[in-house]
């Protein structure tokens, strides 16, 4: 039998990087198409690449053209990429999977823990509103014309570049200085950190199942911790401890709106999943990377070169001006 044929658009980003190597690991024929300007996160040499811009969409066509198995879609994030693609792919695709975002859900949740049936709303964020936008818009072409789609909702995923806080390398620099850090809240708040290969190891299954088509499916670990763990266990990482200020999260987008948006619009609120319906087509998946295993990972990666830890003034400053008015 031959192998899956495979189109990743995108495929070496946080979450699709991790995918990418798994998929090659699995024996999945690999062609990944982006604009081939990411050196952070290196393409497994199994993989064909096709540098094109995903918005030219005559050198779109031309690769939607060739027929493929799967179409991975990391790249969408408004309803005019999905319907462009999905002009484009129509009759030459057996399973489009769209990655959506566990932030359209219902924010803040009614209920604990989160499952596919949860309300699509949130009222705060526009990139989870046209997250939603897009997922009705491929509802409607599944229910209308049985469009092969699998859509996917990831919650919070990292690599060993991202720290889970805003600003990024920012908060661990403040504590390596002995300076306080902002946490929203009462830093009480539960959160799913998901680490990129725990992802790849439920999502490559995925493809080409033909239990997916029409189906959504959400995808995270089920390593839950308080935003206060969170920070402690990055402090611990770093060979430092956390002294944490608690804001409330409305005041720091008054001080920070980019902040504050990601802060209402999903972190502010607890957020734990069920993710038994993905074990119905992927019984064996387990995720096995804890944070405390991926804070280490992010501080020798960000230790490894001086250069990648930049500070955010932004976000430097704001905690600076809240901590101000906040601590006790």
């Amino acid at each position: 039998m031959s192998a899956l044929r495979v189109l990743f658009l995108g495929g070496t980003g946080i979450i699709s990087s991790a995918s990418s190597w798994r998929s090659v690991e699995a024996g999945l024929d690999l062609t990944v198409l982006n604009r081939g300007k990411t050196s952070l996160r290196p393409m497994p040499p199994e993989a064909r690449q096709i540098t094109a811009d995903l918005d030219d969409r005559a050198a779109f066509a031309s690769v939607a053209g060739q027929d493929f198995d799967v179409v991975v879609d990391w790249l969408a994030f408004t309803p005019e990429h999905v319907r462009a693609r999905t002009d484009a792919l129509r009759g030459h695709v057996g399973q489009y999977v769209f990655i959506s975002s566990a932030s359209a859900y219902q924010t803040p949740p009614a209920r604990l823990p989160i499952t596919e049936s949860t309300p699509l709303r949130n009222p705060f964020w526009e990139y989870s509103r046209n997250k939603i936008a897009c997922e009705d818009l491929l509802t409607a072409l599944y229910r209308d014309e049985g469009f092969p789609v699998t859509i996917v909702r990831p919650s919070h995923t990292y690599d060993r570049t991202l720290v889970p806080f805003d600003g990024g390398w920012t908060i661990v620099e403040r504590m390596r200085r002995g300076q306080p850090v902002v946490v929203h809240g009462d830093g009480s708040s539960l959160w799913t950190l998901t680490h990129h290969k725990d992802f790849a190891r439920g999502f490559v299954p995925l493809l080409g199942h033909p239990r997916t088509l029409g189906d959504t499916f959400q995808l995270t670990s089920d390593d839950v911790l308080t935003w206060d763990q969170i920070a402690h266990t990055l402090a611990a990482a770093a060979g430092t401890t956390a002294q944490i200020v608690h804001v409330p999260s409305d005041a720091i987008a008054a001080v920070h709106p980019g902040w504050g948006d990601g802060l209402l619009g999903d972190k502010t609120h607890s957020a734990v999943f069920d993710n038994s319906k993905l074990r119905q087509v992927v019984p064996d998946y387990v995720a096995t990377i804890p944070f405390e295993t991926g804070a280490r990972e992010i501080v020798e990666w960000y230790d490894e070169d001086p250069a990648r830890r930049t500070v955010d003034n932004a976000v430097d400053q704001a905690m600076d001006t809240l901590i101000a008015r906040y601590a006790v």
